[in-house]
């Protein structure tokens, strides 16, 4: 048999893999979400997230220093906020003295060049867990609440955050942030928008580690329907003219192909969120013995770079920068 192509040759063996190798899977592609609490010397594991944690802020420090060393340089910051620091509004969201506050000073005290990426969303902070002011009716106020995420956003970069990321899915509030952070002498902050956002059911590990689900209802009148990608980019280039420095997609797994499209659309750095519950079913699956979880976690995390991510929010961060340091190739 004649064939002139053999795609095969290309194939024969590793050092000619690597050589013509599309994608590649590195440290710098990564920001790490970790979870701060109230108290000192404590960590407290996800139930529904094994190996990830919920830090009290001394050993949070700690970890971001071990995790600096592996190559990890930046990190997006989530409070578990005490009950009793929740109300309806959310005012504890801009507290100069908040937790998140304090977390941000600490961090960048130890370890100053690390990258912050500071979350603006009201659902940590409410009695009802949404992201949103709601009124008598159950309606979200969008433009009353955008009024608060702009407190908020300033209050983190006055504590020294590197990038404030607004996650709440709020109409106008891209352009309302950078206008407040101008104000208030942040010009150099940027902004991480959480731009195409859906209504997922994959985020439920991750409300089980701040304690955020919602009391009641749901989310998806300012969330997005799964069913829609059109709409994403409408809203990434929205989000694009008010001001936003880096565009995200939320999950990534499931949505390989806004992804895709979202970094065909735009000339801005395009992030991946690698949600709770993507992390918590490759946990699940390997702790019964199904899949081989080291490889299973670098297919995955390759497939959101080969869809066209240029950053990944995941949770598998310090397992792969642990294992890259190592020498460990899938």
């Amino acid at each position: 048999m004649q064939l002139t192509h053999r795609p095969r040759r290309l194939r024969r063996n590793p050092s000619i893999r690597s050589l013509v190798k599309e994608n590649h899977l590195s440290v710098d592609d990564f920001i790490y979400p970790m979870f701060v609490m109230e108290g000192e010397n404590n960590r407290v594991e996800v139930p529904s997230m094994p190996e990830a944690y919920r830090f009290t802020l001394d050993l949070l420090v700690k970890e971001v220093e071990e995790n600096y060393a592996l190559g990890i340089k930046a990190i997006a910051l989530f409070p578990a906020v005490p009950e009793e620091k929740k109300d309806l509004t959310g005012t504890e969201s801009f507290n100069p003295e908040g937790l998140a506050q304090r977390a941000v000073r600490a961090i960048k005290a130890a370890v100053p060049d690390v990258i912050i990426f500071t979350d603006v969303a009201l659902d940590p902070f409410t009695t009802h867990g949404h992201d949103g002011i709601i009124d008598d009716n159950g309606v979200i106020l969008n433009d009353e609440t955008v009024e608060v995420l702009v407190k908020m956003a300033v209050s983190q970069a006055a504590a020294g955050t590197d990038f404030v990321s607004p996650s709440d899915m709020m109409d106008g509030r891209i352009g309302a942030i950078r206008q407040g952070l101008d104000a208030a002498g942040f010009e150099n902050v940027g902004i991480l928008a959480y731009s195409a956002k859906y209504a997922s059911a994959y985020y439920g590990p991750f409300r089980d580690a701040l304690g955020s689900a919602p009391k009641s209802g749901d989310k998806k009148t300012y969330q997005m329907d799964p069913a829609n990608s059109r709409e994403a980019i409408k809203e990434v280039y929205l989000d694009i003219a008010e001001g936003a420095d880096i565009v995200m997609v939320k999950p990534a797994l499931a949505y390989l192909d806004i992804i895709a499209k979202v970094k065909d659309a735009t000339n801005v750095p395009v992030a991946a969120y690698n949600v709770s519950g993507e992390y918590a079913m490759i946990k699940a699956a390997a702790q019964l013995g199904w899949i081989d979880e080291k490889k299973v976690m670098f297919e995955t995390l390759l497939s959101m770079k080969r869809a066209g991510a240029d950053l990944i929010l995941t949770y598998h961060a310090k397992s792969v920068a642990q294992l890259l340091a190592s020498g460990y190739r899938p």
